[in-house]
């Protein structure tokens, strides 16, 4: 079932485009990925989707509700987290969500029940009487993930959730990601750290300035690309500096990176391209003694759809 959809999305500051005809839908159970580089449209179309903006064109259907017609019912079924967020000083985590619960209507045992959820879902019952300044950035991340949930949204669209975290409460939060998709909500999630995205999301759209350049499952959106690139690791007996300057040369190659005590390339093409490049490092006599397909996730998916396109 859809519970969030894009649609034909178009947003203008001036003479700049930011975000320009984006289309695509996040169903409930699913965590959509969305990635671009600084400055692609990511921001501007998330806070659109939660009514903190209006588009130029197009409209954004949450749980069926647009958010041009009726914006108060499309708020009250999704859950927007930020990239960052405003913290009272002097107070606690449990004055922080009881103000927040307050001001979503909150009210008697309805207000202790959703309270009580909360601080349980994200383990922060027993730092509830801390004061919020004194907690780590990966403690202020789940704190504004539990005010988030406060009023149990269909929807979730969380802004860099990861940004400024350490490996651990990457982890952590990675798992509590999941675990709301399991909970039948839709997700739909932006980061730079696209090692984590790779290991929750099962969709994803890649956006770069400001227009979509693919979105469908991580799967679909893999064989893609590889039905036009192939990512091949590369040992020699030369070292991998003289590997990589040959491969610079070559035609059909892409992008070469020295990985490990080898190299990584792409080149355009499939199994003919290989064998040809293969042929030609015996011929320059650089002896490779290994030559394999590499996989490709995320990270590559993204450095062969986008440019680096600013705007």
């Amino acid at each position: 079932m859809t519970a969030l959809s894009v649609q034909n999305l178009t947003r203008r500051f001036g003479k700049l485009t930011a975000v320009d005809d984006v289309s695509f839908e996040v169903n409930r159970g699913e965590i959509l990925g969305f990635i671009g580089p600084n400055g692609a449209g990511k921001t501007t179309t998330m806070r659109i989707c939660s009514t903190l903006e209006l588009p130029d064109e197009g409209d954004v259907l949450v749980d069926g509700r647009s958010v041009l017609t009726h914006p108060r019912e499309a708020r009250e079924r999704l859950g927007f987290m930020p990239d960052s967020y405003g913290a009272y000083v002097h107070t606690t985590i449990a004055e922080y969500l009881d103000f927040y619960a307050r001001a979503y209507g909150l009210r008697g045992r309805s207000r202790t029940r959703m309270l009580d959820y909360v601080k349980e879902f994200t383990a922060l019952r027993p730092l509830e009487e801390k004061l919020i300044t004194s907690l780590s950035k990966g403690m202020k991340q789940r704190l504004c993930l539990a005010k988030t949930l406060l009023h149990d949204p269909a929807i979730l669209v969380l802004d860099e959730p990861a940004a400024g975290l350490d490996p651990h409460a990457r982890v952590e939060l990675r798992e509590l990601v999941k675990a709301l998709a399991e909970l039948d909500k839709a997700v739909m999630i932006s980061s730079h750290i696209l090692s984590e995205l790779s290991q929750i999301c099962t969709t994803v759209a890649v956006i770069e300035a400001g227009k979509i350049r693919a979105t469908g499952t991580v799967e679909d959106v893999v064989r893609g690309v590889q039905a036009k690139r192939t990512r091949v690791f590369i040992r020699a007996i030369a070292p991998p500096d003289a590997v990589h300057k040959a491969l610079l040369e070559e035609p059909d190659v892409h992008d070469v990176r020295i990985h490990r005590a080898g190299v990584l390339v792409e080149l355009e093409g499939q199994e003919d391209s290989q064998a040809r490049l293969l042929k030609r490092l015996v011929e320059r006599g650089l002896d490779p003694i290994e030559f394999s397909p590499a996989a490709v996730d995320l990270e590559d998916v993204f450095l062969s759809l986008t440019q680096g396109q600013v705007q």
